[in-house]
């Protein structure tokens, strides 16, 4: 039973993690698109390559 509890907060940790990262990739990708504070890398991207950026990391993230 206690390791049953162990990974519990486990999981809710690393979900805790997972939801920083994807808001921190959110706002500097997308939310900060355009304004030269964003990753280098979502610089030449258009709105719907953004949004596909943004379903395919909450796919990955929701798996």
């Amino acid at each position: 039973m206690d390791i049953l509890t162990q990974i519990a907060a486990i999981r809710s940790a690393l979900d805790a993690l997972g939801v920083e990262l994807l808001t921190n990739h959110i706002e500097s990708c997308v939310l900060g698109h355009g304004s030269l504070s964003e990753h280098k890398c979502a610089r030449p991207m258009n709105q719907a390559q953004l949004l596909a950026e943004v379903q395919t990391t909450l796919s990955r993230f929701l798996k």
